[in-house]
């Protein structure tokens, strides 16, 4: 599948450097102890079991930031499956320039990886449904912009990146509202979209009758919190032709397709993001 390049964004480029000068601080000991800074070794970063790659442009992006002169090739690019053992990318060069990139790249490709499979592992449990799964605000700080990208390059769809860009009405927003009536929930919605008229808005609904109230306001989206089954499949029905609906709650991968089945739109999960276990990558080289 093909997903356009996290690292054309400025920020993932600023957010590489910062990596490296975090563990590259004044120089590496180690390498400028012991290693010959003429001799030049070819490596391959390799994946131990089979995954979504997600990350080979940030680990090429490692590389370059560390020595331009290096030459790396993606084989197998992001949003490919690749299987135990695969080769991901390849470098030559200067072997203590590799040293250096290393643990960096793998820091990030081995994280990102973990994200896309478990994505793709979602995707692929509601494909027949066409239910969209979506990912949350639940990332890494500062590691945002590439674990969203790791569930686009595991089929996934990206929710809100922030704050800033959707109105999501939820419980506590309902309780604080100074004036409101936190039952009145398409009056939120009104004063949501006064406030903001060009971004789309959300309700967060926890029972049939909230979904109605939230209804008469015509969200854009309406949130089935931590619903049953059968209570999602009412409330389904209700906003067919209103609003899109969005489950949302504890969902796991063996519960995804009965939920997809209710005829939601999208499933949104954290998990995707807060609890994927990264993948086991190495770097593999020879001293030329």
């Amino acid at each position: 599948m093909s997903v356009p390049d996290v690292m054309v964004d400025p920020r993932a480029v600023a957010a590489v450097a910062a990596a490296l000068s975090e563990d590259l601080g004044t120089g590496d000991a180690t390498t400028l102890a012991l290693v010959d800074p003429r001799v030049t070794a070819t490596g391959e970063i390799l994946a131990r079991e089979a995954c979504r790659v997600a990350g080979a442009s940030v680990g090429k992006q490692v590389l370059a930031l560390v020595d331009p002169s290096l030459e790396v090739e993606t084989v197998v690019p992001d949003g490919v499956d690749v299987g135990a053992g695969g080769t991901i990318l390849t470098i030559r060069g200067k072997a203590a320039s590799i040293l250096v990139a290393e643990r960096t790249a793998l820091n990030f490709m081995q994280r990102m990886c973990g994200v896309a499979t478990l994505t793709r592992r979602f995707v692929e449990a509601v494909r027949e449904f066409g239910t969209l799964i979506l990912d949350t605000r639940k990332t890494t700080p500062n590691l945002r912009l590439f674990e969203k990208y790791a569930v686009r390059c595991g089929g996934g769809t990206n929710h809100r990146f922030g704050l800033f860009d959707r109105v999501l009405i939820k419980d506590n927003h309902r309780r604080l509202w100074q004036g409101g009536d936190p039952d009145r929930l398409d009056l939120a919605v009104a004063a949501a979209r006064k406030a903001f008229p060009s971004l789309e808005v959300e309700v967060e609904v926890e029972s049939v009758a909230e979904c109605v109230s939230a209804l008469r306001g015509k969200p854009e989206w309406i949130m089935l919190d931590n619903m049953d089954c059968p209570t999602m499949r009412a409330c389904v029905a209700l906003c067919r032709g209103v609003s899109k609906t969005e489950a949302s709650g504890g969902i796991t991968l063996e519960r995804a397709r009965e939920v997809a089945a209710t005829g939601v739109d999208a499933i949104s999960l954290g998990c995707l993001t807060h609890s994927a276990k990264a993948v086991d990558l190495s770097l593999e080289w020879s001293v030329v």
